[in-house]
Order: structure tokens, then sequence, then C-alpha cells
């Protein structure tokens, strides 16, 4: 039931759409539908993005409430963290929403990687397609004719990895900067911006190697994205 629901809500739309940007795009290069249905992807997922934007500028304003908790509960880190989750909501606000946003992508992710591993677009899956979805003549596997977007590549796999510092950048300055003080909630905004500015980029830029240059394009295109959506989001909500 499961392999159903994933078939019919991820992995047959996204193969779908893939072969359909492959018939439409110019010299039917591979490597550009993956940029333009990651665009795509982007643009469903977009209220949710916004909505971790927002969530991230509420606890921008939520800061003092915090800083007076800890101080309220000092040393009592158990109180602390049950004043602080009541805190949250009461002012409906879910601190977890930027990492839902990720999670959100994983079935998108590992659709579009079972779609290169076992169905790979030289031998269109007919069966598959939906009776509007038009066939491509040829297919190009050459990215812009430079590189095998079905291979392995180390400058797409660290372009992955330094986009995904940037949109990491963008996303914890100011309005994820850890209270000063200490306490339970600065220490929580520390250890995950640390790790999302730090380590993250790593995991991205192993897994756009390990896997193919297909997903490397599909994080160099969210990941930047993304940054321009911070961008954005500063400029006209946060000034």
């Amino acid at each position: 039931m499961i392999s159903t629901f994933f078939h019919a809500v991820f992995y047959n739309p996204i193969y779908n759409a893939l072969v359909a940007l492959v018939a439409l795009v110019p010299g039917s290069d591979v490597g550009i539908a993956v940029i333009l249905l990651t665009i795509v992807i982007r643009l469903v997922l977009l209220p949710f993005s916004l909505s971790a934007a927002r969530t991230q500028l509420a606890m921008k304003t939520l800061e003092p409430k915090l800083k007076e908790l800890k101080e309220k509960h000092k040393g009592d880190k158990e109180k602390e963290a049950l004043e602080t989750l009541a805190l949250y909501r009461e002012e409906k606000v879910n601190p977890f929403a930027s990492i839902l946003t990720v999670f959100i992508q994983i079935p998108v992710l590992l659709a579009l990687y079972w779609v290169f591993l076992y169905e790979p677009l030289s031998a269109i899956n007919t069966a598959r397609l939906y009776a509007f979805t038009p066939v491509p003549s040829s297919v190009s596997f050459e990215f812009l004719g430079l590189i095998l977007i079905t291979g392995k590549s180390l400058v797409l796999a660290i372009l992955a990895g330094l986009t995904q510092f940037l949109q990491a950048h963008m996303a914890l300055q100011g309005t994820m900067k850890p209270s000063t003080g200490g306490g339970m909630q600065g220490d929580f905004q520390k250890v995950m911006g640390m790790q999302l500015k730090y380590v993250f980029p790593f995991i991205i830029g192993t897994i756009s190697y390990t896997a193919s240059s297909a997903i490397a394009l599909y994080f160099i295109t969210t990941n930047l994205a993304g940054a321009v959506q911070e961008w954005h989001v500063r400029r006209t909500v946060l000034s």
C-alpha cells in the first residue's frame, strides 16, 4: 500500500514531468529538464517554505520572552522546556517548520533518484506515462554538452555543498541568531545552526557525488532558489 501511494503521488508524477520536460526543452537536455523540474517542485513547496520563513520571523520576535523564561527558570531545564513549549503553543509557532520543509523533500528526492536508477530515460517506459505526456524523440544525457548527467561529477557535488552553505548562511543570519546568555533555547539554536551551516552542506555534497549529477543539479537549483527566497523575505518582511 505504501509503495502504491509513493508511486501514485511522487514517482509517477515526477517521471511523467521529467519525460515531458525532456521532450519540450531544446536538444532534449536531461540536465535542463531536471533544473526546470526542480523549479516546479520548489513552486509546489513554496507555501511550506514561506511558512518556515514566517516561523523564523516569529522566533526572532519571541526572543525577549524566551530570555525572560531563561531568567525565570534559571537552573531548572525541565521547567524552562515546558514553559517554552507552552509559549510556542500560545503564539502558534512551530520551531521545527524549517526542518519539516526539508523532510517533505525526501520522498521527492527518492523518487528522482529511483527514476534515474531503475528507469533510465534512454528507454522510455511508456506503460508508466499518462495519456497526455509527450514522448521525446531523442534524449541527451550531456548537460549543456559538458557533463554526463547519469554519472558522478565532483564539480557539481562541490557546488551542491557550497550552495547549501549559502542558503543556510542566509537563513541563519539574524533570524535564527542564538540568544545571548546561554540556556536551553540558545544552546538548541546554536547546535542546530552549526549543523545546518557546516555539517549539512558536507552531507549534501557527499550525497550529490555518490548518487548522480542529476541529484547534484537538483540540490544546486533548490539551494539557489532557497537563497533567493531568503533574500526576498529579508528584503520585504524583515526590513
